[in-house]
């Protein structure tokens, strides 16, 4: 069963985050599910850190643009916004090279707030990071 108040596009994605920090990172929503959401991020001179590897502030944008981004998608974008409220982060293994890959699966999608499950792998699969963020639901001020 879809988890998406209005089942977003790839172009949606793209069109919504130009000119954002999430450009400048390179990341790019790939693949959207009707219960997960799917991102890549490249490893390279931007993202990594001073020892090559992929800087782990680079690994928490990344989980939390494609969390926030997923969280929206779950409530009428007309009525609610979705914020980070607070974002867990545990660095598993260095990246140095190619991308690495985030999905996004809801643990709770309540009225007031969402808590999303945000794993991020390398090329082969193996776990890099996981990620935790929990989102607040809020009502749009009325113009």
């Amino acid at each position: 069963m879809p988890i998406w108040h209005k089942t977003p596009t790839l172009d949606d994605a793209r069109n919504l985050h130009q000119e954002t920090l999430v450009s400048t990172l390179g990341i790019t929503i790939t693949e959207i599910n009707e219960d997960s959401m799917t991102a890549t991020m490249p490893v390279n001179a931007v993202t990594r850190q001073i020892h090559g590897i992929l800087h782990g502030g680079a690994s928490v944008a990344l989980a939390e643009t494609l969390g926030s981004y997923a969280a929206t998608c779950c409530v009428d974008q007309e009525s609610y916004r979705c914020v980070g409220l607070d974002i867990n982060a545990n660095h598993i293994r260095p990246a140095s090279t190619g991308e690495v890959t985030a999905t996004a699966r809801p643990i709770h999608l309540g009225r007031k707030t969402q808590v999303w499950r945000i794993e991020i792998t390398d090329e082969s699969n193996r776990l890099v990071c996981e990620s935790r963020l929990t989102v607040a639901v809020l009502e749009k001020q009325q113009a």
